[in-house]
C-alpha cells in the first residue's frame, strides 16, 4: 500500500462514490451530514470557536480502530487553552478486529457491531444531552477501520439515526496526522521551536511527520508532509496471530522499507531534519533528535518502560509527558522480556494491549532501525479529539503557553509576580539562568507564576507538612492539564518542598528522590539548583511573611550576590 501524505480528496454527495487512494470505498447515500473531513474542507466542516458562543462545551467520539473513545470538554474562555475534561470513557468496541471479509473477499463489519456502536453512541449522545451539549457541538470521527470497511454506509446510517442526525467525520490520513500525530501531542507541551520527529499508533496505522513550531502554519505544513503507513498495533498483532512465517518477515521488511521512505520524504521537505541527518551521519553523534509519541500502541511502549523505570516506584502517574533518554528508548528487547516474563498487572497496559506488544515492538524497531539517533523520546496523552479542539481555536490561543493560563495571574498580580521571580533570578549565577540545559521554575513564565503562588501558601501549617504537601499536589494538581510535564511538576514539587525545608519522612523521601530521578534526566545540576531557589526564596519569606503589595520595597529590601565555590554544599 502507497504512503499517504498529500492527497486530496473531494466531499463525498449523495449518489457519489468515492475511490480512496488508500484502497477504500465509501458510499455516503443521502447521508449529507457525514463526510469526508479533508485539509481543504476543515474550516468549513470543523467550525471555529468563538468566544461570545452560546456554549463551550463539546462532545466528541473518536471511532479508532482499536477501541471508541468519547469525551465532553469545556473551551471556556478563561481556560480555552487547557481543553478541560469534564468526561470521558471508552467503549471496547474494536472495529479493525470486527473487520470480516464476505464472500467475495471485500471487508465487512457485522450487524453485530453495527448495533453495538450505535448503542454505544446513542448512549453518549444521551449523556451529552444530560450536560447541555447541544448538537451542533457534538463531532463524530473515524479512521482506518472505517476507510476499509465496505459497509461503512450501515454503521454510518446506524450513527445518523442513534445520535438524532449527527453524521461521521472520516478523517484522510493528513487529517488524522494533524488531530493525532501534530496537534494532539502538541496540546500537551508549550512549543517546539527546534523541531521534532511526532509519530501516532493506532489500531490500524501509524503515522510520521516532522513538528517545527517555529515554521508559519507549522501544523499545515507538518499534516501535508506527514506519511501514513498500514502497520496499527491491531493489525500487526493479526498477521503476527494468524500469518505464517513468510508472511510476517514479509509484513516486517516492509514496514521498514515504509518507515525508511517516510523518513526520506520528511527529510527531503524540512531542511532543518535533513541538516541534522547529515550531521550525524558525518560523524557528530551530538546532532539527536527529539520525539513525540501518541496513540494508544507507542503510550503502552512508553507503560512498558514507566513500569521497568529505575526509580521505582515511578512517582508520576500519567503516561502523559512521560521522557526517557534515547538509551532508554532503545532497549526493546528488555521490554518484550518484561511483558513474557511478568506475570502480574502492568501499570498502564490492558490485556489487549499487552497481546498487542509484540506488533508494538515490531513497529519500535522499525523506528529506531531509521532514525539512530534518538535524544530524547516523550510520550503523549493527546488525542484526535484533542488535536480537533485545538485546531477550533484560534492561532494566538492555541499557541499560547497553558501554564499561564493555569496560574491566572490577573493584571493587578502581574507586576507583583514578576518583580518576585526577578528578584529569585538574581540569586542564581547568569549561566545558569541563561542555559536551556538547566531546567528550574524560572525557565518558564507560567511555571514560575505557578511557583509563586505556592511560596506564602500554607503559611499557618507545619514546614514539613508542608513540605510533604508540596510533592504530594505537584504530581496530583491539575490532572492532565497541558503543559504540566512530568519534569515541570518534578521541578515544582521538589523547589516548594525545598522552600519548606525539605524535612520529609521516608515514604515522601523516597518520593522526592523518584522526583529527583526525572529532573536529572534533563541535567544533573538541575536537581542542586532546584533546591538552591527553594532555599533562597525560604529567606525572601522569612524576611516578608506575606506576599508583598509594594513591589518596589520587596526588591530593594534584598540583595543576593550569588558565588560559585567548588566546596558549596546545599542541604
Amino acid at each position: 500500500m502507497p504512503l499517504h501524505g498529500t492527497a486530496r480528496h473531494p466531499l463525498l454527495h449523495c449518489v457519489e462514490r468515492l475511490a480512496y487512494s488508500g484502497g477504500w470505498r465509501i458510499d455516503l447515500g443521502a447521508m449529507e451530514s457525514s463526510g469526508i473531513l479533508t485539509i481543504d474542507n476543515l474550516p468549513e466542516r470543523l467550525p471555529p470557536w468563538h468566544p461570545e458562543d452560546d456554549s463551550h462545551v463539546y462532545a466528541i467520539v473518536d471511532m479508532g480502530s482499536n477501541g471508541i473513545r468519547f469525551s465532553i470538554t469545556s473551551l471556556a474562555p478563561s481556560k480555552a487553552r487547557l481543553l478541560e475534561p469534564i468526561y470521558s470513557t471508552r467503549a471496547a468496541i474494536s472495529l479493525f478486529d470486527a473487520l470480516t471479509p464476505d464472500d467475495h473477499g471485500a471487508l465487512i463489519l457485522p450487524s453485530a457491531t453495527i448495533s453495538d456502536v450505535a448503542i454505544a453512541l446513542q448512549n453518549f449522545a444521551r449523556l451529552a444531552d444530560l450536560h447541555q451539549v447541544p448538537r451542533r457541538n457534538m463531532m463524530i470521527f473515524a479512521t482506518e477501520a472505517m476507510r476499509r470497511a465496505s459497509n461503512a454506509t450501515e454503521l454510518l446510517a446506524a450513527v445518523v439515526k442513534a445520535t438524532g442526525g449527527c453524521g461521521v467525520q472520516i478523517l484522510e490520513p493528513a487529517v488524522e496526522t494533524l488531530f493525532g500525530a501534530v496537534m494532539g501531542s502538541r496540546s500537551a507541551v508549550t512549543t517546539v521551536d527546534r523541531g521534532a520527529l511526532f509519530l501516532d499508533l493506532g489500531g490500524g496505522s501509524v503515522q510520521i511527520t516532522w513538528v517545527d513550531t517555529s515554521l508559519a502554519a507549522y501544523e499545515t505544513k507538518a499534516a501535508l508532509a506527514g506519511c501514513s503507513m498500514p502497520y496499527g498495533a491491531a493489525k500487526l498483532t493479526r498477521i503476527l496471530e494468524e500469518g505464517d512465517a513468510e508472511l510476517q518477515s514479509f509484513e516486517s521488511n516492509r514496514l521498514l522499507e515504509s518507515m525508511k521512505s517516510a523518513y526520506d520524504q520528511l527529510c527531503a521537505k524540512f531542511t532543518k531534519l535533513q541538516d541534522i541527518r547529515r550531521a550525524y551521519d558525518s560523524g557528530n553523534k551530538k546532532a539527536c533528535l527529539d520525539v513525540y509519541m501518541c496513540g494508544g500502541g507507542f503510550r503502552g511502549y512508553g507503560s512498558m518502560l514507566m513500569h521497568a523505570d529505575k526509580h521505582q516506584p515511578y512517582p508520576i502517574p500519567s503516561i502523559g509527558t512521560f521522557t526517557v533518554d534515547g538509551a532508554t528508548f532503545k532497549q526493546v528487547d528488555e521490554m518484550i522480556r518484561i511483558n513474557k516474563e511478568h506475570d502480574g498487572k502492568i501499570f498502564g497496559l490492558s490485556k489487549r494491549r499487552r497481546r498487542q506488544f509484540d506488533a508494538i515492538t515490531r513497529v519500535v524497531k522499525a523506528f529506531i532501525a531509521t532514525v539512530p539517533n534518538i535524544n530524547r523520546a516523550t510520550f503523549c496523552q493527546g488525542s484526535n479529539r484533542d488535536g480537533a479542539l485545538m485546531m477550533k481555536l484560534p492561532r494566538e490561543i492555541r499557541e499560547s503557553n497553558p501554564l499561564v493560563a493555569i496560574a491566572a495571574v490577573s493584571a493587578q498580580e502581574k507586576p507583583i509576580f514578576d518583580g518576585i521571580l526577578r528578584k529569585i533570578s538574581q540569586a542564581l549565577p547568569q549561566e545558569v539562568l541563561a542555559s536551556s540545559n538547566i531546567p528550574t521554575v524560572l525557565s518558564d513564565e507560567g511555571l514560575g507564576c505557578l511557583y509563586v503562588r505556592e511560596i506564602w501558601a500554607r503559611g499557618g501549617y507545619y514546614a514539613d507538612t508542608n513540605a510533604s504537601y508540596a510533592l504530594h499536589n505537584a504530581i496530583s494538581r491539575d490532572s492532565d492539564a497541558p503543559g504540566l510535564t512530568h519534569l515541570s511538576r518534578a521541578l515544582l514539587g521538589l523547589t516548594v518542598a525545598a522552600r519548606w525545608g525539605l524535612g520529609l519522612g521516608p515514604a515522601d523521601a523516597k518520593l522526592a528522590e523518584g522526583l529527583e530521578g526525572i529532573i536529572s534526566r534533563n541535567s544533573n545540576d538541575a536537581v542542586f539548583w532546584a533546591k538552591y531557589i527553594g532555599a533562597v526564596t525560604d529567606v525572601a519569606a522569612s524576611i516578608f511573611p506575606v506576599i508583598p503589595r509594594d513591589i518596589d520595597q520587596f526588591e530593594k529590601s534584598l540583595r543576593y550576590n550569588p558565588l560559585e565555590s567548588e566546596s558549596l554544599t546545599l542541604l
